[in-house]
């Protein structure tokens, strides 16, 4: 019997331990894995179940002017009649009785200077008047006189009463007599004149209104200097600014290359910056006959057919000219959308609103087209609508709003 090497036999337990740990490897290995697809199942289920985004557009008013409107441009509303009232005499305020806003009629008073200086001018030559005309009539007793002396003289010259040197004398008296006369005549007419000059100087220290209209600016204080055609220091030139609120028109730069859309007469909508609800039928009054070279404009004037109290010079105000006047509902708002808000359920024409997260299907009626706009009936201005609704967008469906 053969002998046996019994320390051979033995357990490889190093082996063992090996293959032991690779098996846990493996089965933690699978579970990673099921667990990862889980989790993207699970993103994908949120996803699909969570809002879906979408664009959005708010519904808003719009009008079938745009539908005609041959160009649009920016412009300044301006009094064609405006003044900046001063007075022709130079002296301290003494009252002023308007303020800004007023409204005063042509030739009010409206201030006055201090006039004792030429209030005592016009006193003086009115007392030169009167010393003009006694001088006029001593003269002219003094004539009456000499020439009484030189009838007597002419009917006692022929039967030789009287010497050749007297009546000479008288002769020469009664001339000198209408000489003086015709003197005083021209030194009352003088002295006239120049007291009417010291009246207009007394006047010319009234400010009066040139026009009917309202003060826009109040340049002057009771106490103030003025003195017209001057800037000097501590003085005032003009007192108040005045404008014609019936004058009032738009003055808007056009450029040259679209000048040619543009002619007297032509209708023309006026929408004010400070009143957006309000739109005023116009009119081009004049087109200057000139181009600003700097800028490649010509200068368009508008005037308003339609008025109304709150316009004020200076305010901002766009213009379309049309190619037709408006009507009266071709200035009424309609409501409006974008096309591509439309979409097509079942044959109906819906568009998609949305309010608290979620898309509510809204049937419209849709009209004529405006601009980039459709008029549609069946949802408010201000609704907000999704753009492009796809057929996963349904009635009650959760949407949110893209960031673009």
């Amino acid at each position: 019997m053969a002998d046996h090497d019994l320390s051979r036999l033995k357990i490889d337990r190093q082996a063992a331990a090996a293959g032991a740990s690779i098996r846990p490897r493996r089965r933690w290995l699978r579970y990673a894995v099921i667990a990862v697809v889980l989790l993207a199942l699970a993103g994908i289920a949120l996803r699909l179940a969570g809002p879906r985004p979408v664009q959005t557009a708010t519904v808003t008013s719009a009008y079938p002017t745009q539908n005609f409107t041959l160009l649009n441009a920016t412009g300044y509303v301006v009094p064609q009649r405006k003044a900046a009232v001063a007075s022709k005499a130079q002296g301290r305020l003494e009252w002023l009785g308007v303020l800004e806003g007023s409204r005063v009629k042509k030739d009010e008073v409206i201030a006055r200077l201090e006039s004792k200086d030429v209030a005592a001018s016009f006193a003086q030559a009115q007392a030169q008047v009167q010393v003009a005309q006694a001088n006029l009539a001593l003269q002219q007793a003094e004539l009456k006189d000499a020439e009484v002396n030189l009838r007597r003289s002419k009917v006692l010259i022929v039967p030789n009463a009287i010497s050749r040197t007297q009546y000479d004398a008288d002769v020469a008296r009664f001339d000198k007599a209408r000489a003086s006369v015709n003197s005083s005549r021209a030194s009352v007419v003088s002295a006239q004149a120049n007291a009417r000059a010291a009246e207009v100087a007394v006047e010319q220290t009234v400010v009066r209104a040139p026009f009917d209209g309202v003060v826009l600016v109040k340049h002057a204080n009771v106490g103030d200097n003025i003195t017209p055609f001057s800037a000097a220091a501590d003085t005032k030139g003009a007192i108040v600014t005045i404008a014609d609120m019936e004058t009032l028109e738009v003055e808007a730069d056009v450029a040259e290359s679209n000048i040619a859309r543009i002619r007297v007469d032509q209708p023309c909508e006026l929408l004010l910056d400070a009143l957006p609800g309000l739109r005023l039928a116009g009119q081009v009054a004049r087109i200057v006959p000139t181009v600003d070279r700097s800028k490649a404009t010509v200068l368009v004037k508008v005037r308003f057919v339609d008025r109304d109290a709150r316009v004020l010079p200076d305010m901002s105000a766009k213009i379309a000219f049309l190619s037709r006047a408006a009507t009266a509902q071709d200035r009424q708002p309609v409501v409006a959308v974008q096309p591509a808000a439309i979409a097509t359920r079942d044959g109906r024409q819906v568009v998609y609103v949305v309010r608290d997260g979620k898309a509510h299907e809204m049937t419209v009626r849709t009209g004529d087209k405006l601009g980039e706009l459709v008029a549609v009936q069946g949802v408010k201005p201000g609704d907000v609508v999704v753009l492009s609704p796809g057929d996963h967008i349904g009635d009650g469906s959760r949407v949110s709003t893209a960031k673009p």
